[in-house]
């Protein structure tokens, strides 16, 4: 069976073993009463497992004899068991065994992806974190904060995140459609991507006036610190006595990359700690012999820093080591673990999460710069063009220094004429419209599909 015949089978019956047990289960146990009693027996204290259970038991036991009409039970579970992991992380999934099975096979695969980075960070509906620049979706204009309603007609509400990452990937050449709603735009878009095999972008360097250096990290997967160590020596060379490091659009990282680009400007002090409930304490503490620059330094964040790239800001904010200048980070570095079911599917789960220096979890307090700068573009494409499909849409031309808002701010902080001024509110993704008739690595960090 293909995975598309597969997807379409998981949106008929989803969660088939989990949901039909759980809901079986439960209404058991709420006809009987028998949860709430022991609970009450077993302890009047909130923070009980059996209080919180009995709430559940007793707020499905209202929809069951109170909701305007009979409700599916096997869909109310699926909706409890989505709102659970969403609750607790927003990269988590739980994929039945047909799922899984793809999946494992699919991490075995170097497959063609678009460039989107997903989570449910923000609710029941998939969201962008980023479009990997220069990738098929970055050319069509989309970015952080879009919705993706559907993929190839399939409604993405009740699809778990990894299986969204997997009708996302494909053969090169192969076409995806997607709707989508946007920041500007109310409407739904229908949008054809074109899969192609992704590379990582190399680190970019550039000197944009005499004294200062810019170094652009648009990823941190393997290899990358050295390439940043090379280029902060090469704009050495060139004269730069101060540098801006530019985080802003990194989503695809790995920890150790970002732990040793940190290293490289900080010579003491904790960069990051690894915790969780059955990880044990790990911290990672700057060593002065992989330090190579000790200049003013500022760096640059926005929504789409993410993971590792959130660990080096972290780190060089907290110790004092750079100046934050940008919007607040996405909020994530985390390790997740697949954890096998016993209906033979498995739930994707963080299992640890990362501290900045201050002693903070990066997934629930994001990287907020002290000085606040909005980097939203204007819209990528005419109103009428974002009607049509674009997957080969030229992307917008690149801002000179001067043209760049928070490149700007932070020339003038390393300049010391910056003011701290509150940033104005970046636009919330928009409510979509209701469709009436439809294994543990190092970091594990969402992949680019």
């Amino acid at each position: 069976m293909s995975i598309w015949a597969r997807s379409r089978e998981f949106m008929n019956r989803p969660f088939k073993y989990i949901v039909v047990s759980v809901s079986t289960i439960l209404v058991a146990l709420i006809l009987g009463g028998s949860l709430v009693g022991q609970s009450r027996v077993a302890s009047a204290e909130s923070g009980t497992p059996y209080h919180h259970l009995s709430v559940y038991a007793e707020v499905l036991g209202k929809i069951k004899s109170d909701y305007v009409e009979e409700p599916d039970m096997k869909n109310v579970t699926l909706g409890a068991i989505n709102g659970l992991l969403i609750s607790i992380d927003p990269f988590a999934s739980y994929l039945n065994a047909e799922q899984y099975k793809e999946y494992t096979k699919d991490k075995e695969l170097k497959r063609a992806g678009v460039g989107l980075v997903l989570s449910r960070k923000y609710g029941y509906e998939i969201n962008i974190v980023d479009a990997i620049p220069g990738s098929p979706a970055d050319k069509a204009g989309l970015s952080t904060g879009d919705i993706v309603e559907s993929l190839n007609g399939i409604q993405t509400r009740d699809m778990p995140l990894a299986f969204a990452d997997l009708l996302l990937e494909g053969d090169p050449g192969t076409t995806v459609d997607l709707t989508v709603l946007r920041l500007r735009k109310p409407d739904p878009t229908t949008i054809k991507l074109t899969r192609v095999d992704l590379k990582p972008a190399p680190v970019a360097a550039k000197m944009i006036d005499e004294q200062t250096g810019l170094i652009q990290i648009h990823n941190l997967s393997a290899g990358k610190s050295a390439e940043v160590a090379a280029a902060i020596k090469d704009l050495t060379r060139q004269g730069a006595k101060r540098l801006v490091l530019d985080l802003r659009h990194d989503a695809v990282s790995s920890v150790e990359e970002g732990i040793a680009v940190a290293n490289l400007f900080l010579d003491k002090g904790t960069i990051a700690t690894l915790q969780g409930q059955k990880v044990p304490k790990t911290g990672f503490e700057a060593d002065p012999s992989k330090t190579i620059y000790k200049g003013p330094l500022v760096v640059l964040t926005n929504r789409g820093t993410l993971g590792a790239a959130e660990i080096v800001a972290a780190a060089l904010i907290d110790n004092k080591r750079a100046q934050g200048v940008g919007e607040r980070t996405f909020g994530d570095a985390a390790v997740r673990k697949v954890i096998p079911t016993e209906d033979g599917g498995a739930v994707l789960l963080a299992v640890a999460k990362y501290y900045s220096p201050a002693g903070k979890a990066i997934q629930d307090n994001p990287v907020t710069p002290a000085f606040m700068v909005n980097d939203i573009d204007g819209d990528s494409a005419d109103e009428d063009e974002a009607e049509s499909p674009a997957p080969t849409a030229a992307p917008a031309a690149p801002k000179k220094p001067g043209e760049d808002p928070v490149l700007k701010k932070a020339l003038e902080v390393l300049n010391g004429t910056a003011t701290i001024e509150a940033a104005k509110t970046v636009p919330q993704p928009l409510k979509p419209k209701t469709d009436e008739t439809n294994p543990t690595t190092p970091s594990n960090p969402p992949h680019q599909k």
